[in-house]
């Protein structure tokens, strides 16, 4: 189960990923299945410039609240997936074509969407 400190957390961090163009935001919970992260959050990014331009913006904002990134590179690949891992939470900045081939809320179907409330854009 998801404490309360990381589900807002998770909140802030989606929001802040929609916030920046972010596409098809999702938040899935993964406690009951999985020993080493409570959450993914999924996005799907328009482009390299767009993947690069998130990733350093959410690296920045992530510090401000004081939430660890554990894994952070200093150049973003060009392949289309950015994963950022912050312990709880598992991050994927992804390419449409990247998101659909590895198709993550597909492999995690029986685990819980964790609602977001995101504005409609």
């Amino acid at each position: 189960m998801i404490d309360s400190k990381t589900l807002e957390q998770i909140t802030l961090i989606a929001h802040y990923i929609h916030d920046h163009k972010g596409d098809n935001t999702v938040a899935i919970d993964v406690s009951e299945s999985s020993s080493w992260a409570d959450c993914f959050i999924i996005a799907t990014v328009t482009s390299f410039g767009h993947l690069r331009g998130l990733s350093r913006s959410l690296w920045g904002y992530l510090a401000e609240h004081g939430i660890e990134v554990l894994n952070r590179h200093k150049q973003v690949t060009s392949d289309g997936w950015l994963l950022i891992d912050t312990g709880d939470i598992i991050i994927h900045l992804m390419s449409s074509e990247m998101r659909e081939f590895y198709s993550l809320e597909k492999l995690w179907h029986q685990a819980p969407r964790i609602e977001l409330e995101l504005p409609v854009r």
